[in-house]
């Protein structure tokens, strides 16, 4: 009685009960590049229960005998890690006020949009993704594995208390620039910032000072809960910025109120790296090979990602998918280092960089012993045109297979491949046919 009462509270909590018996399963044949390390050119992966159990040379390599084994041929690297998307239709404030960081992505995102399968296809397998730029802050972001499932909860990367981790999307320039109630300039976009963190200080004080009388405390305020976990240090800013100028103004805000920040897109980023890298900001950047769209970004170089490298930047690449669509993302790092950043700058900017971004790299992007067992097998180089993705698993499970015909679909597309996929910037949204 008492093993079937513990058997359903593991249930109940969603442990994996069943993923810890499961037997090792061992993949050998193909070139590794765990990123942590040198390639390994003929290698033997390991992974159990979801886990990454060991990586090393074939030679001399431990495996288990009931492992279930496959022989592949091509490149096996960590699942890629999209610091910036916005696959699933998310949405988060509306035309009321600029400032809405009570918003929540995570209440707006369909799991069932194609864009998700079609993030596998590409290699992606964990997630940043993001409201719009359309106001200062447009809420929170939610980081998601690429799992196969039916609701968002499925796909919730938690904390120890098994809460879902996520930042604050912010931004400024021109795109939180309309009629009040919004900023008609810079000026007063920083000042509606710098004030919304004045509230928010004044917030904790009052709850601080209340301690543990309960009618002291002022009423709850989901708006500046999520503003004094950014100031905690519990909630990571993600800022969209352009212009050199707006950078400079997001590393000024980070300081005076001590917030921790990632700079996103960084158009002009080339222009004032060494006040980047001096700040100790990392930057998740874009590479477009047609850029253009709006006058403040006319500045984006391609060389961007190697110019902050040589700063002393921690750089990551991001989709901002659908400017980029996810199953083209590899070839952003190849762009990348087409245009000077290394080529261990560009794989790490794909993979162990943007785990760092969210505060993930203990648990992901790297093949390490103990992380998790998310990672794709390439047909070539990563960084070559005529590379595939072959396959994509996440935590040990296969989420995409090239070779299975539905799969495919997501990969090379057709009739059906986008069938209700909705894109959503904030100030531009859609459904694609």
């Amino acid at each position: 009685m008492q093993r079937a009462i513990i058997l359903s509270l593991f249930v109940s909590l969603g442990v994996g009960v069943v993923r810890g018996q499961e037997k090792p399963v061992v993949f050998t044949g193909a070139r590794i590049l765990p990123i942590s390390g040198p390639p390994i050119e003929e290698g033997v992966l390991i992974i159990q229960g979801g886990k990454i159990v060991s990586v090393g040379p074939l030679e001399g390599a431990n495996i288990p005998p009931d492992a279930t084994r496959h022989e592949v041929s091509g490149v096996i690297m960590p699942g890629l890690i999209d610091t910036h998307s916005h696959i699933g239709g998310p949405s988060g404030g509306d035309a009321s006020q600029p400032i809405q960081p009570e918003c929540r992505v995570l209440d707006s995102i369909n799991v069932l949009d194609p864009s998700i399968q079609k993030a596998q296809a590409g290699g992606i397998t964990t997630v940043n993704v993001m409201p719009g730029s359309g106001h200062l802050s447009s809420g929170q972001t939610v980081y998601i594995k690429l799992r196969d499932a039916e609701s968002i909860e499925d796909l919730l990367i938690r904390d120890e208390n098994g809460q879902g981790l996520g930042g604050l999307k912010m931004a400024n320039g021109t795109n939180s620039q309309r009629k009040p109630p919004f900023p008609g300039t810079r000026g007063k976009s920083a000042a509606l910032v710098r004030q919304a963190y004045i509230d928010a200080i004044e917030y904790r004080n009052k709850i601080r000072a209340a301690g543990d009388d309960v009618s002291k405390r002022p009423a709850r305020n989901l708006r500046l809960e999520a503003l004094v976990e950014v100031l905690d240090g519990r909630r990571v800013v993600h800022h969209h910025t352009h212009r050199a100028d707006d950078i400079v103004t997001v590393l000024r805000l980070a300081k005076e109120f001590g917030f921790r920040v990632v700079l996103h897109h960084v158009s002009e980023g080339w222009k004032v790296a060494n006040e980047i890298a001096r700040a100790k900001v990392p930057c998740s950047v874009i590479l477009l090979d047609s850029p253009g769209g709006k006058l403040e970004a006319t500045g984006l170089r391609a060389e961007t990602a190697g110019i902050l490298e040589r700063a002393g930047v921690d750089v990551t690449i991001h989709t901002d998918d659908p400017i980029t669509d996810s199953r083209l993302f590899l070839r952003s790092g190849a762009l990348a280092v087409r245009a000077g950043m290394t080529r261990k700058g560009a794989l790490e900017a794909l993979t162990i960089a943007g785990a760092r971004a969210l505060d993930l790299e203990k648990r992901i992007g790297s093949l390490e012993a103990g992380k998790d067992a998310d990672f794709i097998l390439l047909s070539g180089d990563p960084f070559s045109v005529n590379t595939k993705v072959l396959a994509t698993w996440v935590e040990g499970r296969k989420v995409f297979d090239r070779s299975d015909p539905k799969d495919r679909l997501w990969a090379v597309g057709g009739w059906g491949a986008s069938r209700g996929q909705i894109f959503e910037l904030g100030c531009l949204t859609g459904e694609i046919k």
